[in-house]
């Protein structure tokens, strides 16, 4: 599934304009009210600048927690390829909005399939700005390059990349468990799983994790949190699915709705991430299938502490539709 969102008039002529003059070097893109749009393009920083040397000019435009997309014009001394031809770089930090980065992430093959997808000859997904540096870059080609070219863990982390943009983007990969087909990785629910969901009381706390077994098991329930407290139930050193039981006050009096939280510390090793972004379908489902809960939000950060009272009330905030009347046209001559 796309994000729905598609490329304006002005990032067509935009690009357009990148492809036939060959003084520009970059063009810089952002989702703005659901259309990508272009916000600044680049110019080489002399005639006879390298493609390389280039680069340093992207610096001042990455923001650690902003994500963007970026079209680089290649040159011939880059692995070959002629002059014209682009690289397309989604550049999501770890440290973005969790809605901005499924929002990027599911719109990145939309906006190569609407300026054509035969112009570029490379589609690069980076999270830190470094990548997008001199030596960066020159990382990636020798990477490219190679007939092995990734270590062991290195694959690993292509693979998280992959897993966590089949996951925000809702697209389907091999596997089941219990999200069926549309599933992570096949997991089993382990002892006493399936009963503390279902046994979900308002205001408690279901945490999860997955064993050495590839079992989603307990790690630890609590009868009542307070959603100011919740943060530090959940672990700060290991990746956790928790489930969330939230009394609120909503438009119809007090309510309560179960919330999916997936938190992955940054110090996960990297297989532990690849194994937990792979699942979280199939945590989602258990919860659903199994246990017979309606998950109505479902939340992702980094580190337990972006989950505040503030962040849950936000998602549970009644939007109020303004209404305005008709305003009178002021007389020619009035301000």
């Amino acid at each position: 599934m796309q994000s729905g969102i598609a490329a304006s008039r002005e990032l067509h002529s935009a690009f357009q304009t990148l492809q036939n003059d060959p003084t520009k070097r970059a063009l810089l893109i952002s989702i703005q009210s659901e259309s990508l749009v272009p916000i600044h393009t680049l110019p080489k920083s002399s005639p006879s600048s390298t493609f390389y040397s280039d680069l340093s000019a992207l610096t001042p435009h990455l923001n650690p927690k902003e994500a963007l997309y970026i079209l680089l014009r290649l040159d011939t001394s880059t692995n070959g390829s002629p002059t014209g031809d682009f690289a397309a770089i989604t550049y999501v930090p770890d440290a973005a909005p969790v809605r901005q980065k499924m929002l990027f992430a599911s719109t990145r093959l939309t906006l190569a399939r609407e300026l054509g997808t035969e112009n570029f000859v490379e589609s690069v997904f980076v999270t830190t700005a470094e990548e997008l540096s001199e030596e960066g870059w020159r990382r990636h080609e020798r990477h490219v390059g190679l007939e092995n070219p990734l270590t062991e863990e290195e694959r690993n982390l292509e693979g998280i990349k992959e897993a966590e943009i089949g996951e925000v983007g809702g697209t389907g990969r091999r596997g089941g468990g219990y999200g069926g087909p549309s599933g992570g990785l096949k997991m089993k629910a382990g002892e006493g799983v399936v009963e503390a969901l279902s046994d979900l009381r308002e205001g408690g706390l279901v945490m999860l994790k997955i064993d050495s077994s590839e079992q989603i098991v307990l790690a630890d329930t609590v009868d009542s949190v307070d959603p100011s407290s919740l943060a530090s139930h959940i672990s700060t050193t290991e990746p956790r699915y928790s489930v969330y039981n939230y009394s609120y006050t909503g438009a119809d009096g007090p309510q309560a709705a179960a919330i999916f939280i997936y938190t992955c510390p940054t110090a996960t090793k990297i297989k532990d991430r690849m194994v937990y972004a792979s699942s979280r379908r199939s945590a989602e489902a258990l919860a659903e299938q199994e246990a017979g809960l309606k998950l109505v939000k479902k939340l992702e950060a980094t580190d337990p502490s972006e989950i505040t009272a503030q962040t849950i009330a936000d998602e549970f905030a009644v939007k109020q539709e303004q209404k305005s009347g008709f305003s009178k046209p002021k007389r020619p001559g009035r301000r």
